[in-house]
């Protein structure tokens, strides 16, 4: 089983979001949340913590994070679990810092936001963002 933590930096009602690079071997070309692969031993938090550091150069404050949802695609072995987190509280400022993995990030709003790797997490990003958590 394969698990990826994905976080959704959320500012001023928007959204920011990674465009995978189209040479990428697993969902090329596609817009997404920051994340990646958890390392054996890390929690979901510490995970994300260190995926978003990596690839957007920022370092998350732990009390801003909220569950999102989890996805799970495929079966056995095989299968690959998500988890989506929403990140309200940050330092740093975002920026592309993983362009092999990724050629644009940028931010949108909830109206405004392109179909997303996986349409669960894009529904419940933009109700996230409807919601309360916004």
């Amino acid at each position: 089983m394969i698990q990826i933590v994905m976080g959704a930096l959320i500012c001023e009602g928007q959204i920011l979001l990674v465009h995978r690079s189209p040479n990428r071997p697993v969902y090329p070309d596609v817009w997404g949340l920051g994340g990646g692969h958890m390392e054996p031993g890390e929690t979901e938090l510490a995970a994300l913590a260190r995926e978003l550091d990596e690839e957007l150069g920022v370092q998350i404050e732990p009390g801003s994070v909220i569950h999102l949802c989890r996805l799970q695609v495929g079966r056995g072995e095989e299968s690959v679990h998500f988890s989506a987190w929403i990140v309200k509280e940050w330092q740093g400022t975002p920026t592309n810092a993983a362009p092999e993995e990724h050629d644009e990030i940028r931010w949108f709003r909830p109206e405004e936001l392109p179909p997303l790797t996986h349409e669960p997490v894009r529904t419940a990003v933009i109700e996230a963002m409807r919601g309360a958590l916004a």
